[in-house]
């Protein structure tokens, strides 16, 4: 039996994820996780053959969420699940320490067969995914920064400026949760954990002069 732990923020999606994975057979999900401290909680305490994570979270997230892992259990395999498919986000993620990595957009038979190949401490990348993996890897190249989407440069602009997220999204007309949501993930694109390396960042490359 395959045990599996699996984070996710969004209920619904864990319900789903639980059922698909439970469909399977040899597959059992021991606990649940919505954000990163319920997942420490989870992989401290319950024993558990996979660790299935988004890597976009509350708390801490991306990349340090990894290393983190893998710092505390470095016999747990991890395959993300995430909505990100950039090359460079799927790079940093398998340095910082991932067994696999698959979209949600995968189809339920890519989720078995990385399932059963990552538990079995294999790496596991989609066909798809290795080959613009491989193509990039032959290009010149690209900085981090330059993954970003026009609202996530946008948004990186006003941080750098010394904006509050409140201050942000009145600007923009967004809620703070969205911008919230924007911040996270460009943060997860340039490897950044904090406000201050963000900054020295922008500076660093002259993004915003």
């Amino acid at each position: 039996m395959t045990r599996i732990i699996i984070a996710d923020d969004h209920t619904l999606f864990r319900i789903g994820l639980r059922q698909m994975l439970e469909s399977f057979a040899g597959i059992s999900v021991v606990a649940e996780a919505a954000n990163a401290g319920q997942m420490l909680a989870a992989a401290q305490t319950v024993e558990a053959d996979l660790l299935i994570t988004d890597l976009t979270m509350p708390g801490t997230g991306g990349m340090q969420l990894i290393e983190q892992l893998r710092q505390q259990h470095p016999a747990l395999p991890i395959l993300i699940l995430s909505m990100h498919d950039e090359p460079a986000t799927v790079r940093r993620a398998l340095q910082a320490g991932a067994t696999g990595y698959i979209t949600k957009e995968s189809t339920p038979d890519t989720l078995h067969a990385a399932v059963r190949q990552v538990a079995a401490g294999e790496r596991f990348i989609p066909a798809a995914l290795a080959e613009t993996l491989a193509f990039e890897s032959v290009r010149p190249t690209s900085l981090a920064h330059e993954t970003l989407s026009q609202r996530e440069r946008q948004i990186f602009k006003l941080i750098a400026q010394g904006e509050m997220l409140s201050q942000i999204a009145e600007q923009l007309h967004l809620s703070p949760k969205t911008v919230t949501t924007h911040k996270t993930h460009l943060m997860e694109k340039l490897g950044i954990g904090n406000n201050a390396d963000l900054i020295r960042y922008a500076i660093e490359h002259r993004l915003f002069d």
